[in-house]
């Protein structure tokens, strides 16, 4: 046995040497990815979850399995054309992602419009990268210096093709069964392979770096389908029956010329505006703002499962996200007749922010495709406090307020705070509610206090914008991106002691407010969605319908005969017409899928 064992490592000793170092490389670059500036190793980090470091090593041995087909130092030489190859890559990703937050990928060689989207350094070598080319010196010692002959037994051309292809074979029957058995089955809950994570760390980590980019070239290469006639056909027709030929009404044109400042409120339910626990309002700011706002109360989510960046999707293209994984995710180069895009027609520079790195939902992209003038990521702001999931979201809007004091007027700024994240777990001097130790210690209360801090932080940020002299002359679109408390917490809050029963019901609703000095209060509570915001804002805007109404899946809901809308589960909502509407919301879902997946409005460029 032992004989047997020497004879393996002395016939295989520099395939094995391979895996062993490509492997090495990999967790150094894994453990990089969550330390300060990405610029040192920190090994508790290298994995989000639990690995699957046997498939890591089998797509390692199938990329190495190759090497057998030489011999002597011609296998040596391969393996270091492989072992440099790696290498540039492992170093070009660390490098794109201290500068966006995300990784390379064949995207940005098939859509070069959305590489590096927020301009940033893409060469910021650091001390730490030198650990990537320490193994080129013993393979450069190994290949002056050793005589491979006396190591190595060669066999014959065909004889080394067929245990290249078995070895090929072999790691790729081990990676498809692992698919299989973790992607698809689940047969290991919470772990997680060949998945696209919110987070591209977590799916390096998952995938593992090799991995990924061989995902990458599989799931990316060609990602675009062609659209039928009959496809295009569908889109048409339901864009067509979509409009409505109705005379434009007060509402046109009501903030004409106004900045735009979209708050998207993350976790933001509806049933907290104007309610109050223990005496205390809960969004007592909010609530203010109403005597100034056109508030619609009667707003559903229609997220999928990108969840907050749905809510993006939605509110800036009014285009409902695909069926099948995650708009950003998966089509970040898609082309939008978007909200930046239709603004920036009128006059205004568009910025999108978020308190985020540009790969977490990579948010950046897409904003790139929506057409934003400027965007600024979490590396944009100093991150002097910290809350939860990141970046306070008082700071963050101090910060804004700070920045648009430069900007040139009008402008569209498009801004998603985080605070009120769950799991709504609040510093105590962070807490303005006095609740009972009970209710503060459920998560109720703890929603309860996180939104009561949010809604502080809108306020000091109105009230920057009013002492920069800008308030007069914007207006504020504010709402939720999805519900919170109720999306992913109701088994949590079943029995939190609360009385009444105001809090209890899961409505999917979110608030959608437009304030605005000198706006009169009013509600509308015709059933929508965030479908419906870019028509609706772009209508108050004094925008002529025919700029989006051929590219918008919403309603003007200022200016409308129609009062339904459609939840991403299917179910309609408000009450349709007739059969011919409860048809066509029934269709949407198809249409939005072509509309993305084949990236239709690009098409119409030329056109």
């Amino acid at each position: 046995m032992k004989e047997n064992l020497k004879k393996i490592v002395k016939t295989n000793w520099l395939f094995l040497f391979m895996v062993l170092i490509i492997q090495i490389k990999s967790m150094f670059l894994l453990s990089m990815l969550r330390t300060p500036g990405s610029a040192s190793i920190n090994i508790t980090k290298m994995y989000f979850g639990v690995p699957a470091i046997g498939i890591h090593l089998a797509i390692i041995t199938l990329i190495l399995s190759v090497i057998y087909i030489f011999k002597e130092k011609g296998k040596l030489r391969a393996s270091i054309i492989i072992d440099l190859i790696v290498t540039i890559i492992f170093i070009a990703d660390i490098w794109y992602y201290r500068s966006n937050g995300t990784f390379l990928s064949i995207r940005h060689l098939i859509h070069p419009d959305i590489f590096n989207p927020i301009s940033g350094d893409l060469f910021n070598f650091k001390i730490v990268d030198l650990l990537f080319f320490i193994d080129f010196i013993v393979l450069f010692i190994v290949y002056k210096f050793t005589n491979l002959k006396e190591y190595e037994y060669t066999p014959k051309l065909y004889l080394r093709v067929i245990k290249s292809i078995s070895i090929f074979l072999i790691s790729a029957f081990i990676i498809g069964i692992a698919h299989n058995f973790i992607d698809i089955k689940s047969k290991i809950p919470g772990q997680s392979l060949f998945r696209l994570s919110w987070a591209p760390f977590q799916t390096f980590s998952d995938m593992s770096p090799l991995g990924f980019h061989g995902y990458d070239l599989a799931f990316f290469g060609d990602k675009t389908r062609e659209l039928s006639s009959e496809n295009i056909k569908d889109i048409e027709t339901w864009m067509n029956n979509n409009k409505e030929n109705i005379p434009d009404n007060k509402y046109k044109g009501m903030v004409k010329g106004k900045n735009l400042i979209a708050i998207q409120v993350e976790s933001l339910e509806n049933f907290v505006i104007n309610q109050k626990v223990y005496g205390q309002e809960i969004t007592p700011t909010l609530n203010k703002l109403l005597s100034q706002s056109l508030y619609f109360d009667n707003i559903y989510e229609q997220n999928n499962s990108g969840t907050s960046s749905d809510a993006d999707l939605l509110v800036n293209t009014s285009i409902f996200p695909v069926r099948q994984g995650t708009a950003f995710l998966s089509y970040p180069w898609v082309s939008y007749n978007s909200l930046q895009n239709i603004v920036n027609n009128e006059g205004y520079t568009s910025i999108s922010t978020h308190a985020e790195l540009p790969g977490s939902w990579n948010w950046a992209e897409p904003h790139k495709s929506f057409g934003a003038d400027k965007i600024w990521d979490l590396n944009t702001f100093n991150q002097d406090e910290l809350i939860g999931p990141g970046l306070s979201d008082e700071s963050y809007l101090r910060q804004i307020s700070q920045k648009l004091k430069s900007e040139s007027e009008p402008f569209y700024t498009v801004i998603s705070t985080l605070t009120s994240h769950g799991p709504f777990d609040m510093p105590e001097d962070k807490k303005y509610l006095d609740l009972p130790k009970e209710l503060d210690e459920n998560m109720l209360g703890g929603y309860f206090q996180s939104v009561r801090y949010t809604d502080e932080a809108i306020r000091l940020f109105i009230a920057e914008l009013d002492k920069n002299g800008q308030l007069d002359n914007t207006v504020l679109m504010i709402y939720g991106d999805h519900c919170g408390v109720h999306k992913f917490y109701e088994d949590k809050i079943q029995d939190a002691p609360l009385e009444g029963d105001w809090w209890k019901d899961n409505n999917k609703k979110i608030p959608f407010i437009v304030y605005g000095k000198g706006l009169k209060e009013e509600v509308i509570s015709k059933a929508g969605g965030q479908s419906d915001f870019l028509p609706t804002i772009s209508y108050l805007l004094g925008v002529d319908r025919s700029k989006f109404e051929n590219t918008s899946m919403g309603r003007v809901l200022v200016n409308t005969e129609r009062d339904a809308t459609l939840l991403n589960n299917g179910d309609i909502m408000g009450t349709p017409k007739n059969e011919k509407e409860i048809q066509h919301l029934n269709d949407i879902f198809k249409v939005a899928d072509s509309i993305i997946e084949g990236n239709y409005f690009d098409s119409l460029k030329d056109k």
